[in-house]
């Protein structure tokens, strides 16, 4: 099970750190996903959700 938001999709996020001196290199971060017991279906199931989607009430806790 991947760090991924299951109702919104959300992902690592990725892009570059760059220096003073303008030097780029690969960096990613992780989203801010929390593991919860949501309904899925009817029925309770433990997945990622990401606190955007918690906040704003597009999932139902169990």
């Amino acid at each position: 099970m991947s760090r991924k938001c299951f109702i919104t999709g959300k992902g690592p996020g990725v892009g570059n750190n760059v220096s003073h001196a303008n030097n780029k290199t690969r960096r990613s971060w992780g989203v801010n996903v929390q593991k919860v017991r949501i309904l899925v279906n009817g029925k309770p199931k433990r997945v990622y959700v990401s606190t955007r989607a918690l906040k704003s009430g597009q999932v139902t806790r169990v």
